[in-house]
């Protein structure tokens, strides 16, 4: 079954068509998930809420746009929902803050897993604004609605983030580099 053909099968709520649609695409979306939350079991709640919700929705698809982009859409704003429930953001003043680059080179000797477990252990408010502005390339204005915040918070937190990953990425080098020049 094609893709168009699988949507109108789950539009009419065929249950092997939402079952092959949700084999078809857990995977990608469960590594979205673990973007935006802080564990395994977060990222396994998040998804299913994202199917229930894509399930529920799914007459709602009217085929314009990529129907992945419209559930990885449902997916991020699953995850944000949930991140509200649970915790306060803080607004903080409009400043400007430097933009803090991480070189590429910088992450060559780090695994994906382990980068992206150094993501999820960044506190909430700064791993929410890092994913959506640096991996799923939303802009300030759009963070600062998503969240309710303004947008000198969302580029304060943004900047917070890459400050917090780039010390611990040089932490991890050093003792990286006093292991291979002792042998240990």
């Amino acid at each position: 079954m094609n893709l168009e053909e699988l949507i109108k099968s789950c539009q009419k709520q065929n249950s092997k068509a939402q079952e092959e649609l949700y084999h078809l695409y857990k995977n990608t979306l469960f590594v979205l998930c673990l973007k935006y939350c802080q564990n395994e079991a977060e990222a396994e709640d998040n998804l299913h809420n994202a199917f229930i919700t894509i399930f529920t929705n799914i007459k709602q698809y009217k085929g314009k746009g990529s129907f992945e982009g419209w559930m990885k859409r449902i997916t991020i704003n699953k995850a944000i929902e949930s991140y509200k429930k649970s915790y306060q953001l803080i607004s903080i003043s409009d400043k400007n803050y430097p933009d803090t680059e991480i070189e590429e080179n910088e992450l060559d000797e780090f695994s994906l897993d382990y980068i992206l477990a150094l993501v999820q252990g960044l506190p909430n408010q700064y791993r929410l604004v890092f994913c959506l502005y640096e991996l799923d390339n939303y802009s300030h204005n759009e963070i600062a609605e998503m969240l309710n915040i303004n947008i000198g918070t969302s580029k304060s937190n943004l900047h917070r983030a890459k400050m917090t990953l780039k010390e611990q990425i040089s932490a991890n080098k050093a003792v990286h580099n006093i292991s291979i020049k002792y042998g240990k």
